[in-house]
């Protein structure tokens, strides 16, 4: 039995075989460790990431509509608006790259929190706030398509993005709208927040540029949709218990989508009428007494700004949908006091803006905070793939 084995290890095939297995053995562990390097950066990020932030991407991309807006007088403007016409383009160039940038960098964040964390963004679908946000890219991209220097709306391209940017908004419109309808008053009380009023502005939004399309049929479908729903909700939040107010302190600036619903709804049907008529100037004005009955309470967002946060975004993106149904109120009224009013709503919408630019500039190491959790879910998340490499190391061994 002892002469066995030792004829048995002589030929030459085994050793062979264990050679190429042990080569092979240490490329996957090398594979092995860049992964462990790269989900070691990934994963902080990814983990600390979620939809809330496509804020500065929406607050940006709207900024950028501004900015063509303005620069962009009709021949019959009045003095004010072609003095704002004087501002350079190359400005407005840049403002769009790096709305594009951001929002590309946002999204593609997004994607791979939705491949790596799925649980995490399924969390987020079932939440009663963070669902919102989920409209909020859709409405980015279409605010930036909108915005676009490049083609036209009657274009081809513009059409393609349309329904590449709506659809989603459209899926979304079925889930949250069904569950209202089908749920019933209770429900909705428990569930709607300032944030649910994104659902109806993603409709507007829309509407807005399939009515520059020419597709006046297709804007004044979800118009009809977002005004309907935007009316349930508004009432809805309008006699909410002071103890049901489902929004955390912190949130309270998301409270400026007051303002945005109703600016928002009266530039869509500014585009689909044609005209800023009398329903666009009553949308209007119930947006500057909503912008007045928050600033005049200053004291209701004295917690949320104590520390900075991406919440503070908030801020930016309503103030500049106002101001810009300021520029249409503007052009029909061609007053004197409409165009100061104009001027001041812009003016105090960049500089909100770039007040916020500043600040996120300066505190990038908190805008994602750290998280107790989040070690443990790093570890979890790259355990198998240590595990596999420590394996392949005790084979080559």
């Amino acid at each position: 039995m002892q002469g066995k084995p030792a004829q048995q290890s002589p030929p030459p095939p085994p050793q062979v075989e264990l050679m190429i297995d042990s080569t092979i053995i240490s490329h996957s562990g090398a594979h092995d460790s860049i992964l462990i390097i790269i989900k070691a950066m990934l994963f902080p990020i990814i983990a600390r990431f979620h939809a809330g932030y496509f804020r500065i991407s929406l607050s940006l991309c709207c900024q950028t509509l501004l900015w063509k807006t303005l620069g962009e007088p009709p021949e019959n403007a009045h003095a004010y608006r072609r003095m704002l016409g004087a501002m350079p383009s190359v400005a407005f160039l840049l403002l769009w790259s790096l709305s594009l940038l951001i929002l590309v960098s946002l999204s593609i964040l997004y994607i791979l929190r939705c491949v790596l964390l799925s649980d995490m963004v399924k969390n987020e679908y079932l939440n009663h706030i963070s669902v919102n946000y989920l409209f909020a890219p859709w409405i980015s991209w279409l605010l930036l398509l909108q915005s676009a220097p490049f083609f036209a709306p009657k274009t081809v391209y513009y059409l393609f993005l349309w329904w590449v940017f709506v659809l989603p908004i459209f899926i979304l419109d079925v889930k949250i709208y069904g569950q209202w309808f089908t749920k019933g008053k209770r429900f909705l009380s428990t569930v709607a927040n300032p944030a649910s009023q994104l659902s109806v502005i993603g409709n507007f939004v829309g509407a807005r540029a399939a009515a520059q399309m020419g597709w006046r049929e297709s804007a004044m479908i979800m118009f009809t949709l977002g005004i309907v729903h935007y009316l349930v909700l508004f009432v809805t939040l309008y006699q909410r218990l002071s103890g049901n107010s489902c929004m955390p302190a912190m949130l309270r600036p998301v409270m400026f989508l007051f303002i945005a619903a109703p600016s928002m709804a009266s530039l869509a049907w500014d585009s689909i009428s044609g005209t800023f008529d009398c329903s666009s100037k009553m949308l209007f004005y119930l947006s500057l007494f909503l912008f007045l009955s928050l600033v005049s309470r200053p004291y209701l967002f004295k917690k949320s700004m104590e520390k900075f946060n991406v919440v503070w975004w908030a801020y930016s993106y309503p103030l500049t949908v106002l101001a810009l149904a300021s520029t249409e109120y503007a052009q029909e009224m061609k007053s004197n006091i409409a165009h100061l009013l104009m001027l001041i709503l812009s003016g105090l919408s960049v500089s909100v803006s770039c007040v916020l630019m500043v600040y996120t500039a300066l505190n990038t190491n908190i805008l994602l905070p750290q998280d107790d959790d989040d070690d443990d879910l790093i570890f979890m998340t790259i355990r198998p793939i240590s595990i596999s490499s420590v394996n392949s190391d005790s084979l080559k061994s």
